[in-house]
């Protein structure tokens, strides 16, 4: 697998809590997204794990594409639809 699965156009709306640690989808394979269920495996991806600094909500990339992995920054804005 060259390149992950667009999961969606558009970010996914998470609510995070401070402290807790997150592992977000890379490959756009999960069942769970945006985070990760372990399908990534064989495919050479491996899930952004981070820890969330506050209790919040947080837009996470659906596209897969942005360049601020896990955080959309719109690259999905430039993505052919359909």
């Amino acid at each position: 697998m060259k390149e992950s699965r667009i999961a969606q156009i558009g970010p996914f709306k998470v609510n995070v809590e401070a402290g807790k640690t997150y592992a977000w989808c890379r490959c756009g394979l999960s069942k769970n997204q945006p985070f990760c269920s372990g399908a990534h495996e064989g495919t050479g991806f491996k899930p952004v794990v981070f820890k969330a600094e506050a209790t919040e909500t947080l837009y996470l990339c659906g596209c897969k594409r942005s360049g601020n992995k896990p955080h959309c920054d719109g690259t999905h804005n430039t993505l052919k639809k359909g």
